[in-house]
């Protein structure tokens, strides 16, 4: 049966599309079909991840949303561009970065009913094992739908104090809405703290799992998203920990 996983943040730079691209590159070299979808529409980013250049994206979910394509013409075959091998695979749905088409979504809106009814399609005419939905920050109606329909939701926060509050809000929206799987994602954390101390400080705050504690990385930063991290540092501790967050996901 496909799942349908939510990787969301109440605030931006949390590295909540990092986390998605990652977990996704993962997923396909384990054999599965992954779909990505970038609901960040006023802000979008997770292609530049993937490779994907804007004048590669002949159709976007934006185009969908207004009528032009069905939503699985959207869809963007990355495998190649990450070098997996084998037989998973990336279907990246990306947003659209022209300014015009950015600035009339934000001035008109869309329907967001019609995201439900893309996300069951998308399953459904490519076979995919796995739906990621890299959410917009914060708490609006798509977000409420992408969470509402998810079979697992990912919160990724920092260990700052803006991040404690505003994650409050979300777990508690993940509760109302009885998504079967929640978990906590905390990133960026300095080396000189003690992880053990702030994942039991987390899970006793929002009595949630943590499913990871992710340091600050400096080669995270240099790759400055210009590639998906368990790509180019296979070997690296973070990457071990993205993998057994996917192995908590597909159990």
């Amino acid at each position: 049966m496909s799942k349908i996983v939510s990787i969301h943040s109440f605030r931006g730079g949390t590295g909540k599309s990092n986390t998605c691209a990652n977990l996704g590159t993962l997923m396909a070299m384990q054999g599965l079909r992954v779909g990505v979808v970038d609901t960040d529409i006023q802000s979008p980013g997770i292609h530049v991840l993937f490779g994907l250049e804007p004048e590669q994206m002949k159709f976007s979910l934006n185009d969908y949303l207004w009528g032009h394509c069905d939503i699985e013409q959207a869809a963007h075959d990355v495998t190649e561009k990450l070098g997996v091998r084998g037989p998973g695979t990336v279907l990246l749905i990306p947003s659209s970065i022209q300014a015009g088409q950015i600035a009339r979504i934000i001035r008109e809106g869309y329907d967001v009913g019609l995201l439900n009814d893309g996300f069951q399609r998308l399953i459904e005419e490519l076979s995919l094992d796995v739906l990621l939905i890299d959410t917009h920050p914060g708490v609006g109606e798509e977000t409420l739908l992408s969470i509402a329909i998810s079979d697992a939701l990912i919160i990724v926060m920092r260990p700052d104090q803006q991040d404690y509050q505003g994650t409050g809000v979300t777990v508690e929206i993940g509760r109302k809405l009885n998504v079967p799987l929640m978990t906590l994602l905390v990133n960026k954390v300095p080396t000189a703290f003690d992880f053990e101390e702030v994942r039991q400080r987390v899970e006793t705050t929002f009595g949630c799992e943590v499913v990871a504690v992710l340091p600050h990385s400096d080669e995270m930063m240099m790759l400055a998203s210009r590639g998906v991290f368990v790509v180019e540092f296979p070997d690296h501790p973070i990457a071990k920990s993205y993998r057994e967050v996917v192995d908590r996901l597909m159990a």
